[in-house]
């Protein structure tokens, strides 16, 4: 197998080998790195198997090398131990921050590796190996080196043959209990897979099929992680696929199982759980990750697009995850309520009136349940609440300046996600059926939508006409709530164009004041 150099070597590596050999005690080098190293793959996590007490050698490697420590599992004795290298030689490697996990092996590291999950992840090295001294940049050049060298791969303890499942890019059970011992597993093959373009091996397929129930056992943090990990890919509508084929997908969100043979209105092409899966590859395609079956260029030429879109997109909103991982997500959920909100009309047609509350309320309930953090939560929440408001703003014709202020004042920082997610429901409504005069009509209204947004913002940012001190002054008020939505209804006008100046601001305060009066005045 072919070797691609990874410039990533921590020193630290070299150090903590001198001081646990230097302290009698054996330790490896086991899974990820190894594997992630043979195919050239950048990783910043190391894994350390010792012979005895884990914790204890963590502590000891964080102390002398100046690494945070982090208890991990006590009850398992695991411990990280977390260091920033800053080389300032090399400018690549400033601020790398890098985290060695050490465990506790027992008898040896065979039956160590025998327990593991997959054969590529079951390969081990001796550390002392690593040992090495000098500068950090002395120790780098030392260890890159020596994995750079044939003989490297010949020093790999590889008793399953992890080595050949590489070059033909299986995914391997070591054995046929590793599901049974840690049901996380079958999520874990699903997603190695797609991480490294690989295939399940039949058999190992076969039993994560018969095994997939087994993942509801499996706690809600390690779920959430595989979940975003498989979501973060490119073609995840595909991997989302493939988890239903091996029935993990509805045994992680039961609720979709209802969507399945729900015919919808003519104007779906799918019924709504298909829908729903290529909602999340239309998602994809408008975000510019990969292609549709059903997309072209012309179509991505119509579609809203900007750096400021990717940046947003790109924003993390919780550890794991960003807007662009849970625009995909929303759309997996979107239509979850329909199967229940379905109805027949007197003409015959379809109605899933409410579906989008339903859906939302359902939707905080299946994250609350997979452990999403409370702002993931809101976000998806209202991505799902709100999928319909952008296409409803106008009825047919582009939205007015004061519905345009109170999407983006209502919507907060899902309002660009709720576009696209509109934008993405259409196509995956109508499929290959998809018409490019309708596209285009729906990409104008969103494209004008976030045009006249950026005007909007630009006309109140830098001018403030009035402020709560001003209403309070000149209107004998206190302060309270009212004062928040007078100023909220004086932004609102200001916005829409209503009103450019502090008299037009302060008139307006006063006439909704003398309507909220005569309101007040009038008999029941």
């Amino acid at each position: 197998m072919p070797f691609t150099v990874n410039r990533s070597v921590p020193a630290a590596l070299g150090e903590i080998a001198r001081l646990l050999s230097s302290q009698g005690r054996q330790a490896y080098i086991v899974g990820g790195f190894i594997r992630d190293w043979l195919l050239g793959r950048e990783t910043n996590d190391i894994d350390i198997a010792v012979s005895r007490d884990a914790i204890t050698a963590a502590r000891d490697v964080a102390s002398e090398i100046g690494g945070s420590f982090v208890l991990l599992d006590e009850v398992n004795g695991i411990a990280r131990v977390v260091v920033t290298e800053d080389e300032q030689q090399i400018e690549d490697f400033r601020g790398a921050e890098w985290h060695f996990d050490f465990s506790q092996f027992s008898r040896d590291i065979e039956y160590d590796l025998a327990r593991r999950d997959f054969t590529i992840n079951a390969m081990a090295l001796e550390l002392s190996r690593f040992a090495a001294a000098g500068t950090t940049a002395d120790i780098r050049r030392q260890l890159s080196r020596f994995l750079a060298e044939e003989r490297f791969r010949e020093k790999i303890i590889d008793p399953f043959c992890g080595q050949e499942d590489l070059r033909n890019r299986l995914v391997r059970r070591v054995s046929e209990g590793i599901f049974e011992a840690d049901a996380a597993r079958l999520l874990r093959a699903v997603r190695l897979a797609a991480e490294l373009d690989f295939t399940i091996e039949p058999e190992t397929e076969s039993l994560v099929r018969s095994y997939s129930q087994a993942v509801t056992a499996v706690s809600g943090e390690r779920v959430r992680e595989e979940l975003l990990r498989v979501l973060t890919l490119p073609h995840a509508a595909y991997h989302l696929r493939y988890l239903d084929e091996l029935g993990l997908l509805l045994a992680l969100i039961p609720e979709l199982a209802e969507a399945k043979g729900v015919e919808q209105p003519t104007v779906h092409f799918w019924d709504v759980f298909e829908h729903s899966l290529q909602t999340v590859a239309t998602v994809e395609f408008l975000m510019r990750e990969c292609d549709w079956e059903h997309g072209n260029e012309d179509m991505l030429a119509m579609a809203p697009w900007s750096d400021v879109i990717g940046n947003h997109l790109s924003q993390e909103v919780s550890s794991g995850s960003t807007h662009r991982v849970l625009l995909k997500l929303a759309g997996l959920l979107h239509d979850v309520a329909k199967p229940m909100t379905k109805s027949i009309d007197d003409t015959g047609r379809a109605r899933f009136l409410g579906h989008t509350k339903q859906g939302a309320a359902m939707t905080a309930g299946i994250l609350a349940r997979l452990r999403f953090s409370n702002r993931e939560i809101r976000l998806v929440e209202g991505l799902v609440y709100h999928h319909l408001r952008p296409v409803q703003m106008g009825d047919g014709q582009l939205p007015t300046q004061r519905a345009i202020y109170r999407y983006f004042r209502d919507t907060g920082e899902a309002a660009i996600d709720i576009l696209l997610l509109a934008l993405a429901d259409y196509l995956a409504s109508r499929g290959p059926l998809a018409s490019m005069e309708e596209w285009n009509n729906h990409c104008q209204a969103m494209n004008y939508i976030l045009a006249e947004h950026e005007k909007q913002q630009a006309k109140i940012v830098p001018v403030k006409l009035i402020d709560g001190h001003d209403i309070m002054r000149m209107f004998g008020l206190g302060p309270g709530p009212l004062i928040g939505r007078l100023l909220a209804r004086v932004h609102e006008a200001h916005a829409s164009g209503e009103l450019s100046t502090r008299e037009d601001a302060l008139a307006l305060v006063g006439k909704e004041l003398s309507d909220t009066s005569g309101q007040q005045a009038e008999p029941r």
